[in-house]
């Protein structure tokens, strides 16, 4: 230990312009360091909002971080030829051994540039889905949904993907600009059913569960259609028709905001199988196995004949 003291000792007195270079940059480092919590501080008492304080967070710390970097350079390097010099070199170092993380770096500048998604949206990276919860200068971090629970509910689980992952693979953003999806529900009846009425019963359900989100929805197209060629014509649910192997299957086509998906689609079922108790003429359908007599059950044209 006294060996290691009098080495300390030995360097500041035989070079005083690297003790007070050390000094500087631990003075300027706590300067720095108590101005972001200052601000940070500051934030927090005057913006309700948690995620403008965390956006204000996440850019003062960037802010603070080039400030000081910049400062430090002038202190270390006597020139900027020679700082020019040394970061050059360092960055084709750098390239080469440290591939990835220069990858994830260019992905975060891509994020902030471009904002494909931001913190808040709900997203879907290659086979992930989730909202996204944070997002750092190597990787960005989501609160899984859907995996084994069904109708994109939470999870649980939290995931960090590296940023280089936006270059690669697909991103599906469920929020930004527009906030709303489309979404499908099938209503299987008999073919004995009066499919008619049921049709008429699950429009009527249809524009009474979601006639307050037509014009909201309304809105955010006129919004999105600034940015991008976003033409709906029709935002109202409808009802259309099909047939299947065991029965009629009527299609309710609605939008709905991603994050209210299941409870909405809970409304319509328990809506739905209250208004079908009503009617005796109305049957759900499922696959069943069924002898079917045609000389009896048969319309006429379609019994053959005795020859």
């Amino acid at each position: 230990m006294e060996d290691f003291i009098n080495s300390i000792q030995e360097i500041i007195s035989n070079s005083p312009s690297l003790t007070v270079q050390i000094a500087e940059t631990v003075g300027i480092i706590f300067v720095l360091w108590m101005l972001r919590l200052f601000v940070v501080r500051i934030l927090q008492r005057n913006v309700e909002s948690k995620k403008s304080v965390y956006k204000w967070k996440k850019n003062t710390t960037y802010i603070i971080f080039t400030i000081g970097a910049l400062i430090l350079a002038q202190v270390w390097f006597s020139a900027l030829g020679q700082l020019g010099t040394f970061l050059g070199l360092l960055s084709a170092g750098i390239a080469i051994a440290l591939k990835d993380p220069v990858t994830d770096m260019a992905g975060w500048l891509f994020l902030i540039w471009r904002k494909p998604f931001d913190v808040g949206d709900r997203i879907q990276v290659g086979n992930s889905k989730g909202d996204v919860i944070d997002i750092r200068v190597f990787k960005f971090t989501m609160l899984e949904i859907g995996n084994w629970v069904d109708a994109d509910q939470s999870t649980g689980r939290v995931i960090h993907i590296p940023n280089h992952r936006i270059f690669s693979d697909d991103i599906a953003n469920y929020t930004s600009d527009f906030e709303w999806v489309w979404n499908e529900m099938g209503v299987l009846v008999t073919f004995e059913s009066d499919w008619k009425k049921a049709k008429k019963i699950l429009q009527e359900i249809a524009d009474e569960v979601c006639k307050e989100f037509v014009e909201q929805a309304r809105k955010e197209v006129q919004k999105a259609e600034k940015s991008y060629l976003i033409q709906y014509q029709y935002l109202t649910p409808i009802v259309y028709t099909g047939v299947k192997d065991s029965g009629i299957n009527l299609t309710i086509r609605y939008l709905t905001n991603p994050r209210m998906r299941r409870s909405i689609s809970q409304k319509l079922w328990e809506t739905i199988l209250e208004r079908f108790e009503e009617h005796n003429n109305i049957d759900f359908a499922y696959p069943t196995v069924r002898y079917y007599d045609n000389p009896t059950e048969g319309k006429p044209g379609t019994i053959p004949s005795g020859d």
